[in-house]
């Protein structure tokens, strides 16, 4: 279940408090002056999972076409870059099955602005793992997807940041606890510079790794809030469906 929280500036310690018992919470925050909305999930309470197409081969692409195959959804987010036809551009696995497989090599764009990262999720817990230290040990996913660039990486923020970078948009992205216990995703209500997004999920929420999952088409769908964002078609799509 989301429920709302009303908005408002929230201290530090209210950012690092624990969650509510609400395994699945989207609420909207403010931080250094700018405001997010953030949902704060409980994998081993909610099933947090991806979707890409339905059983015709053809992606979903939206949130309603999501939830027209496959009922109403508690909260859903873009996951990942992927190609004009949809395709995802790194690692996909959904349901145990890899439908695309791990990149490892640097490129051009987001995604190739190493280090980058691989959000992997089992029925119990769900980790933020830079791709390369993935690709050494590869864990059990029961859906995965990679996307780019790493936020947060052990505590640390990405390398390649600047703290003053005129570079702003709308960002949305991931973080994990160290026990996979929870998963944040959160979506900045305007323009931000990556490393101020990435010192929300480093010092705002408390989380040691973080992903970036795109930035020019951030779309949420929280229902509980009143709002599914409109826009231009997805690819992978994250989400959990309504008890």
């Amino acid at each position: 279940m989301i429920r709302r929280v009303l908005a408002g500036a929230l201290a530090l310690t209210g950012l690092l408090a624990a969650p509510p018992a609400s395994a699945a919470l989207c609420r909207e925050i403010a931080f250094e002056g700018a405001r997010y909305t953030i949902c704060d999930i409980a994998p081993a309470e909610e099933a947090l999972r991806l979707y890409l197409s339905a059983p015709s081969g053809r992606p979903y692409g939206q949130f309603g076409a999501l939830e027209a195959a496959r009922g109403p959804m508690a909260f859903a987010m873009n996951a990942g870059m992927y190609h004009a036809d949809r395709r995802p551009v790194g690692l996909y696995i959904e349901d145990g099955v890899e439908l695309a497989p791990l990149v490892t090599s640097a490129g051009p764009g987001n995604f190739g602005l190493l280090p980058n990262g691989v959000l992997c999720l089992s029925d119990d817990r769900a980790r933020v793992i830079e791709t390369r230290a993935y690709e050494a040990d590869p864990p059990e996913c029961r859906f995965a997807t990679q996307s780019g660039p790493m936020l947060v990486i052990d505590g640390a923020l990405h390398p390649r940041f600047i703290p003053d970078s005129p570079s702003r948009h709308v960002r949305n992205g991931v973080g994990t606890s160290a026990d996979g216990r929870r998963a944040v995703f959160a979506i900045s209500a305007r323009p931000v510079s990556f490393h101020a997004f990435a010192r929300l999920f480093r010092d705002g929420l408390g989380l040691p790794n973080a992903l970036y999952l795109d930035g020019s088409i951030s779309r949420l769908h929280a229902p509980a809030l009143g709002r599914s964002d409109p826009g231009a078609r997805m690819g992978p799509i994250v989400a959990v469906p309504a008890r």
